[in-house]
């Protein structure tokens, strides 16, 4: 829902139903269907072919020449409209270029502006989950802003450096082929909660039944966390889930109506609480783009070592109605990672405050940060004792 401030602070899935969910091995599909379509918003794919793309973030809240690099398969276009009038169906927007392409030998390469860039008066390009992504990479980027000693001269002068993620394409995740291909699409269905081998992988939705459609097959261009990638190799079927109906309690078309809604219900419950590590999780989220009635923001849940950690991003009414959902499930290191960093950040970079929040002694938290890949921000010395500390311990 979003606060007085507009600010999601959760995910509500308001205006949506859960429908039963289809499963195939280890993949479990769940349908999202939305009550109430009201068309006054659009999404159109719009498909990349080059095998990188690089983003540049000038005006968006970043250091100066900082780019992003992914490979990038397709962007989407956000139509509205002001006054909730339908938005022109599909086929009737204009088409424009975006960026620019560049060959380079047996490579290619586009060049774009901005991850989210207004086209027109009401229509606004974005780059879906590297909108995500791309603020994920960038929490706490600049580093110390105090110069203490235990530093390095490059992570005083330069912050993070350049920071990546690794993932996996949804083509790698065995079985989702298979399964987008032969699932059943409901009439009403706007969006899905995809699990692989019951964790919870992404949750997509988006305005109208139209859209999901043409986007169904777009989750396999999407990319996903190493866990569920291990997950889609080793498991090749879900846990059982059986619900049936009590036919010594069906007397008539009513009760039997009646059983059904109860199994629907309790369905929708069981899988709401299989998503609870998104559902019910507390959100940190800032705002990208504020488009009449809509606003398009990322965000990322609360940091807990462990437990289940996502980030994504949305689009949202102003009443708090959920329109467009992309999530991306980061992996145990890459929670470890940025919770290391944020505790830096809450103690001002103070290493010696922040490894007694942590517990730790100052050589374990130096040996975590190292362990996290992020020991060049120290200095060669503060390094050097902790390893002698540390193997006169062992």
């Amino acid at each position: 829902m979003a606060s007085k401030n507009k600010l999601l602070t959760d995910i509500s899935l308001k205006g949506l139903e859960i429908a039963p969910s289809q499963v195939r091995g280890s993949i479990r599909i769940v349908p999202l269907l939305r009550h109430q379509v009201r068309g006054d918003l659009r999404l159109l794919r719009r498909a990349y072919n080059e095998d990188m793309t690089v983003v540049s973030l000038e005006g968006e809240m970043t250091e100066p020449g900082m780019k992003y690099f992914s490979y990038v398969p397709h962007g989407l276009v956000m139509s509205w409209s002001d006054d909730g009038s339908p938005v022109a169906a599909y086929g009737g927007q204009m088409v424009k270029p975006d960026g620019k392409r560049l060959d380079c030998g047996p490579a290619s390469v586009r060049l774009m502006h901005r991850m989210a860039k207004r086209e027109s008066a009401n229509q606004l390009r974005f780059l879906p989950l590297h909108l995500a992504m791309e603020g994920f990479l960038s929490l706490f980027f600049s580093g110390p802003d105090i110069a203490w000693s235990e530093y390095s001269k490059y992570a005083l002068s330069h912050g993070l450096g350049s920071r990546y993620e690794t993932s996996f394409s949804g083509r790698y995740i065995q079985g989702l082929e298979d399964a987008l291909r032969v699932f059943e699409i409901h009439p009403r269905q706007v969006g899905v909660l995809v699990f692989v081998a019951e964790a919870l992988a992404s949750a997509f939705v988006v305005p109208t039944p139209e859209d999901y459609r043409a986007l169904h097959i777009s989750l396999l261009e999407d990319f996903y966390g190493e866990l569920l990638y291990q997950y889609s190799l080793l498991y090749d079927t879900n846990f059982p889930m059986d619900a049936s109906v009590d036919d010594t309690k069906i007397h008539s078309l009513a009760d039997l109506r009646g059983a059904i809604a109860k199994m629907r219900s309790d369905w929708a419950s069981f899988q709401g609480f299989m998503a609870e590590g998104l559902l019910q999780n507390q959100l940190r989220s800032h705002i990208v783009y504020t488009a009449g009635p809509f606003m398009l923001q990322r965000f990322i849940t609360n940091l807990l070592p462990k437990a289940e950690n996502h980030i994504g991003e949305a689009i949202i009414r102003e009443n708090g109605e959920l329109e467009y959902l992309k999530t991306y499930r980061l992996s145990a290191t890459q929670t470890r990672r940025v919770y290391l960093l944020s505790q830096l950040h809450l103690h001002n970079w103070n290493v010696e405050a922040t490894a007694k929040s942590m517990g730790n002694s100052r050589e374990e938290f130096v040996s975590r940060l190292e362990t996290a890949g992020f020991g060049y921000l120290l200095n060669q010395q503060v390094r050097d004792q902790a390893k002698k500390k540390t193997k006169r311990t062992l």
